[in-house]
């Protein structure tokens, strides 16, 4: 993944940064998601997520309007079908993953959802013509295999249609950032991209947040205010950051390495819950060679990059809450299908 960093004019110390803030906002806002849906009482996804995309619709919105009228005119009207496929493809993740959830089991989604490296690195070859080496499709392939197993919790159960739609929300997800990668090569910067691309997404969740979650807030509300006022706020901030860093990533490192960060992440954290946590006992044999794949997995893919860099061969850049993160969308279970 160094080659990245040189094809994208990145000094190490600034891609490093890239990355180390990309994995700290993602993993602070998965837990503060999961607190406020799993803990707090607040079971609203689609109104949380709606939410972070009006926030940060506003907080960009004085530095994105300093260009004037006439110039997001000349964009939109270039880049306007970019920009309405990554906000639906991003409000398609997340309304079929968190309707999925009410008919198929959290391991079979978590299972379908870790093959997005592979998803991203075919949807590259289609939306752009990248085509990675045999080397690298190897090692994408053990990587999302290692992490199948190491999440797969015995049980795969799950009605046709929710296995479905969790497929279409993951192809959805690779999409959204395929064609975020697309538009930004084609010098839409990452506050632009993100302030075109919010109310699209709001539009598009509204009517989810209407059919599954007006009647149980209207109740929900009048006595939380103060404490549903400061989940939206908190979560909304941290989504921001996320959200532009989340761009940053997918225009400087591409879109399979933050899939593949993504997915490496989850490994580090089921270890490191082993080790810290006193959860070792529950790492079965299967967990640990699920673990022991999805690292030699992802050893191999930085390996192809340095190898690549070292080489100066300029390696193929293939196109990650967005602010919904995939413990935002799990959240269901715990609702019994509602959140």
């Amino acid at each position: 993944m160094a080659a990245a960093a040189e094809s994208s004019g990145l000094t190490l110390g600034l891609y490093m940064s890239l990355i180390i803030a990309y994995l700290f906002l993602n993993s602070s806002l998965n837990l503060i998601n999961k607190w406020a849906l799993g803990h707090a009482g607040f079971r609203f996804p689609f109104l949380l997520t709606s939410c972070h995309m009006l926030f940060g619709f506003c907080v960009l919105a004085p530095v994105a309007l300093r260009d004037g009228w006439e110039s997001h005119r000349a964009t939109l009207r270039k880049q306007w079908r970019g920009v309405a496929c990554i906000g639906a493809f991003l409000a398609l993740n997340i309304a079929l993953s968190n309707i999925s959830l009410m008919d198929i089991s959290l391991s079979l989604n978590q299972i379908i959802r870790s093959a997005i490296p592979v998803v991203a690195c075919v949807l590259g070859i289609v939306v752009e013509s990248k085509y990675p080496s045999p080397q690298e499709a190897a090692s994408l392939v053990v990587l999302s295999c290692g992490v199948m197993l190491a999440v797969w919790q015995g049980t795969v159960a799950g009605k046709p249609y929710a296995i479905a739609l969790s497929v279409a929300a993951t192809v959805s997800n690779a999409a959204m950032m395929t064609f975020s990668s697309k538009l930004m090569s084609e010098k839409l910067d990452v506050v632009r991209l993100t302030f075109y691309v919010a109310p699209v997404s709001l539009t598009c969740l509204a009517p989810f947040f209407w059919m599954y979650e007006r009647e149980s807030f209207a109740e929900y509300w009048p006595s939380h205010q103060e404490g549903a006022g400061l989940i939206m706020l908190v979560s909304s901030i941290m989504a921001i950051a996320y959200n532009l860093v989340h761009a940053l990533m997918i225009k400087n490192v591409s879109v399979v390495a933050t899939t593949v960060l993504g997915e490496f992440k989850i490994i580090c954290l089921l270890v490191l819950s082993a080790m810290l946590l006193g959860e070792g006992s529950e790492f079965t044999f299967k967990m640990t060679l699920g673990c022991l794949l999805a690292m030699g997995g992802f050893a191999a893919y930085g390996h192809i990059k340095i190898k690549a860099a070292r080489e100066g061969v300029k390696p193929p850049l293939l196109a990650t809450s967005g602010s919904a993160d995939r413990d935002l969308e799990t959240q269901l279970l715990k609702k019994g299908g509602g959140a």
